[in-house]
Formats: structure tokens, C-alpha cells, sequence
């Protein structure tokens, strides 16, 4: 078992919450500790129905891609400037998920978006995700079901399998051009 730290509660937020959010036990997700989870009871509550849909909450947080477009073309898609307090204990989170937990798909979701954008948008994407399924599971009163890392990473495979597929055809490249290893 963890050492409990100096500074955490003395009660015990993880049973706390089960009881007040009516059977969802938000401490399941991979980073969610007791910092987060005051937070978000504390900021929001355990109503969610303000928020529509998942898109709206991330939006409320700034999580969300602000997307100046004109002329047809996307001139920048950063996230909007003046951060939530949820957002930034969810971005606490991300950074534990990326830098400290080893294992679970959230965890390689994070590297696969570090590789591509870089740490910082890993973080954001991340505590992105992480408050599309904390929305799920207060709407919709759901556990976390947590992806196999297997999983994931086949569908990722896939996905990338297909990609090339589609490329191929694009370009009309014929079977006997292509010099396979």
C-alpha cells in the first residue's frame, strides 16, 4: 500500500465521493487521485447535466481546440488562453499518466501524441480524455472500463494498416511496383 503523503486528506475521498455521486467511483481512472477528485467535486459538483454533451465540458474547461478559421482554412487551433481548476489538476493527472504510470492505454495515448505534437499537447489531449470520460461516467452513471493495452495497440495497428491501404489506392500503385521487405 502507499505511503499516504503529509498533505492529503485525512478523510477518505475515494469512498467520499462513491457515496456522494451516487455508485461512481471516479478514483478508478489511471491518475485520478484524491487532488482531482476535490477538485472536480468541489468546482462542479455532482450535476453534470449543465453540459450536453462531453464536447461541452471539455469546451467549459478549455480543453478544447479553439479553431480560428477563415477563408476555408484553419489558421490556428490552440487551446483558448485562461486554464479552469479542474483543467489544470486533470492536466496533473495527464502528466502522471504520461511520466509515471507505466501501463494502461491512457498511458500510450499519451506517448502516441507526444511523438506526433510533442509533450504539451500530449498533456492537453490527454486531460482531454480524461474529462470526456469523467462526463461519461456522471451522465451516464457508468464504471470505468478500463481498454486492454492488447487492445489498443491492435487498433492502432489496424488503423495504421488501413491508412497505408488507402494511400496505396490513392496513388493507383500497382502489386508488382510495390518492393516489400
Amino acid at each position: 500500500m502507499r505511503k499516504r503523503n503529509k498533505n492529503a486528506p485525512k478523510i477518505n475521498l475515494q469512498e467520499l465521493s462513491f457515496q456522494i455521486t451516487g455508485g461512481v467511483d471516479l478514483s478508478v481512472i489511471e491518475g485520478i487521485g484524491p487532488g482531482v477528485l476535490l477538485s472536480i467535486l468541489s468546482e462542479v459538483g455532482i450535476d453534470f447535466s449543465k453540459f450536453p454533451t462531453a464536447k461541452h465540458f471539455s469546451s467549459w474547461l478549455r480543453l478544447s481546440p479553439n479553431n480560428k478559421i477563415t477563408g476555408g482554412k484553419i489558421i490556428s487551433s490552440k487551446t483558448p488562453k485562461g486554464k479552469h481548476r479542474i483543467a489544470d489538476a486533470l492536466q496533473h493527472a495527464a502528466v502522471t499518466i504520461g511520466n509515471g504510470i507505466k501501463t494502461g492505454y491512457l498511458h500510450y495515448f499519451f506517448k502516441r501524441i507526444e511523438i506526433k505534437k510533442g509533450a504539451q499537447a500530449a498533456i492537453v489531449a490527454t486531460a482531454r480524455k480524461l474529462a470526456v470520460i469523467i462526463w461519461n461516467m456522471m451522465t451516464k452513471k457508468t464504471n470505468y472500463i478500463s481498454v486492454k493495452e492488447e487492445d489498443y495497440l491492435i487498433r492502432i495497428r489496424e488503423k495504421q494498416i488501413n491508412s497505408l491501404n488507402r494511400k496505396i489506392k490513392s496513388l493507383k500503385v500497382k502489386p508488382n511496383e510495390l518492393a516489400l521487405l
